[in-house]
């Protein structure tokens, strides 16, 4: 019965592969909240990004798909760092992971961090808005939308930029792993083909 209620407090999103196939090349680096507070490391999540790219940049060294390659890695989890930071729930001791892996056709990015259960369902809706319109309508409806909020808390435009401009497929797990205090985890998926 306990598995069952497990299942039952899961809800996937977009294109999320549950059951990920092992990569044999991967590099997955987690940020601990104990030793220093998230919000502190803000600056090291482009140099985590940017390592990212170096690192496999060595795969593909045929000049412009290297240079494409390398550019898009960065900005893709400088991005996933970026979300998975500043929406993490504060109140939780939960980990924030970043992990790449490669394969044949294609780059495969993972962010998992806790997110506040208040949150969820503003999230919720705004994926659901992602997976179901035009991504260029959308984006223009996003800029239009973050120029008249002067907080600039609800863009989603990384997003939508790494969909129109990159050609990846997305999707989101939320699982509810602790019900006292209430922890949910989600899990980005970044699929970058190449």
């Amino acid at each position: 019965m306990a598995n069952e209620d497990l299942l039952s407090m899961t809800k996937i999103f977009g294109d999320f592969i549950d059951e990920l196939v092992e990569s044999k090349e991967y590099l997955e680096i987690v940020f601990s909240p104990a030793s220093v507070p998230l919000k502190q490391r803000w600056r090291t999540n482009g140099l985590s990004a940017d390592f990212m790219a170096d690192y496999f940049a060595v795969f593909f060294t045929k000049g412009d798909i290297e240079g494409e390659v390398k550019s898009a890695v960065s900005f893709i989890a400088n991005e996933l760092l970026e979300n998975a930071m500043k929406f993490k729930d504060e109140t939780s001791d939960y980990f924030i992971s970043v992990s790449l892996k490669l394969y044949e056709d294609r780059l495969v990015f993972l962010t998992i961090n806790s997110v506040n259960p208040q949150a969820v369902g503003k999230f919720q809706t705004f994926i659901q808005e992602l997976v179901t319109c035009d991504p260029g309508e959308l984006y223009i409806r996003q800029l239009e939308k973050n120029a008249e909020d002067e907080t600039h808390t609800a863009s989603g435009l990384g997003f939508l930029t790494m969909i129109n401009d990159y050609l990846t497929k997305i999707g989101w797990k939320f699982e509810t792993v602790q019900k006292q205090p209430e922890v949910i985890i989600v899990s980005t998926m970044v699929q970058l083909m190449i």
